[in-house]
């Protein structure tokens, strides 16, 4: 079976990727290499204008969009990141954009997708009712809906991340991913095993809500009632079909993290680098620690996928941290 999306489709997103954002850093670590015990580099999609990876699938995406639907406008779900993604991406080109999110979302986030000139709109309990309701204001009024992960010039857009990776370090024998609907961890998957196949590309979850993990590893979509993570930006209970079958075909594992990991994961990287991520984006430290053993004598890259972490859940990690010494 062919797959949705090729390397082919990455080199295409590269020029558009690129006029708009920089190459973002990958450093190793020394600090992150001590506390695991082999050399750790970080991806810092952190340093991206809107604090995370997704904005490079909603720059490709809004640069290919045909006169209807840049008169139409653009609408999506998200809890934060894809949001601000096409937000950003559709201020640049001057359509509209308008993004759904759960009652209760990051606070920080819907204030910059407003900030960045989208309509923001707040229903559902969770991400997927979130989506359902995006659903029905697309059939009431029309409109270009973006999913955040059924999209291959989404993950053609990501894919330009691993691109970066490989020209600067050429043989990592590791890539550790986040996974929410796993954009990410297929961008980099296609890649990877276009430039070298041996590089094991391992996607991480929330073990509070690994419902694509447990698809994955039942070779069938799982679904979960409901999801139990401080991690939103992977907090799914419904897979998505396409990034699904890239992953049952390219992805070499999953490693699943509890929130407490993701939050001393948050800490390390605060305390040891000075940057700042969400939990998502410190799931990849949480799965090299946990699996520090495993890793022994291995060159292993991390994405650090968001850095939008709300003041209040840092407060409150820094408080747990400094109160456990």
């Amino acid at each position: 079976m062919e797959l949705p999306v090729r390397y082919s489709d990455v080199l295409d997103a590269l020029p558009r990727v690129h006029a708009l954002l920089p190459q973002t850093p990958l450093y190793r670590w020394p600090g992150l290499g001590s506390l695991l015990g082999f050399p750790f580099y970080l991806k810092h999609e952190n340093h991206q204008p809107t604090g995370a990876f997704k904005i490079r699938g909603g720059v490709n995406l809004v640069g290919t969009l045909g006169a209807r639907e840049r008169e139409a406008g653009i609408l999506a779900v998200s809890t934060g990141n894809h949001g601000q993604s096409l937000a950003y991406a559709a201020g640049r080109a001057g359509v509209a954009c308008t993004i759904v999110v759960p009652r209760g979302n990051n606070p920080d986030k819907n204030s910059a997708i407003r900030a960045l000139g989208a309509e923001l709109i707040e229903a559902g309990d969770d991400f997927d009712e979130a989506r359902e309701c995006v659903e029905e204001i697309v059939r009431q009024r029309g409109g270009r809906y973006v999913h955040s992960a059924n999209e291959p010039l989404l993950v053609a857009g990501v894919g330009t991340m691993a691109w970066e990776i490989f020209q600067t370090l050429p043989a990592p024998d590791v890539i550790l991913v986040p996974i929410g609907l796993g954009s990410g961890v297929c961008g980099t998957c296609i890649v990877a095993k276009h430039l070298r196949p041996q590089t094991q590309i391992i996607g991480v979850q929330a073990a509070g809500a690994d419902a694509v993990a447990a698809s994955w590893q039942a070779k069938k979509i799982v679904t979960r009632p409901r999801v139990d993570t401080c991690a939103e930006g992977i907090a799914t209970r419904v897979p998505a079909e396409m990034t699904l079958e890239i992953m049952w075909k390219l992805m070499d594992d999953v490693i699943l993290v509890d929130d407490q990991e993701m939050r001393h994961a948050v800490y390390e990287i605060l305390q040891r680098t000075h940057n700042l991520p969400e939990a998502a984006g410190a799931a990849a430290l949480a799965a090299a620690y946990q699996q520090r053993t495993r890793f022994q004598n291995q060159t292993v890259v991390g994405i650090l996928s968001g850095g939008n972490l709300d003041m209040p859940t840092l407060h409150a990690i820094l408080h747990e941290r400094q109160g456990s010494r």
